[in-house]
């Protein structure tokens, strides 16, 4: 795993009500597609970034920002990082080391819920084309 040049602050979105001091661990089936279990914790360095991710967990929670410590190393998102942007301009990371709550998030910015539901039909397109997940 390679370390990339990055020291946070790091968010992780998600609809799980955590404590500080909780443990984010890998393991976890994809938000993206259910099917999948990932090998991977994923973060991001950007608090809008994890906002997105939280409205767009599965499960019908209230959506949560938190922020996190990587516990061990970390690498780009080879999701997003090269694969659908150049380097890596949504700041996002994946680990297989768990991530440390350290606080809560509560000021970040809410979708509207018509941007919302273009980001479901979205990912709802991209599962029925067979859209790859790099686990």
């Amino acid at each position: 795993m390679s370390a990339p040049d990055e020291t946070g602050p790091f968010f992780h979105g998600t609809k799980a009500d955590l404590r500080i001091g909780d443990l984010l661990t890998a393991g976890r089936r994809s938000n993206y597609r259910p099917e999948i279990v990932m090998n991977h914790i994923y973060f991001t360095a950007t608090r809008d970034g994890a906002g997105l991710a939280a409205e767009l967990a599965a499960g019908d929670a209230e959506p949560r920002v938190y922020l996190v410590e990587p516990t061990g190393p970390f690498e780009d998102d080879p999701n997003v990082t090269d694969k659908k942007f150049p380097g890596n301009p949504t700041r996002s990371y994946r680990s297989t080391d768990p991530l440390r709550v350290v606080g809560e998030v509560r000021d970040w910015p809410r979708l509207a819920p018509e941007a919302l539901a273009d980001w479901q039909r979205r990912i709802a397109a991209i599962n029925e084309s067979g859209g790859e997940i790099i686990n």
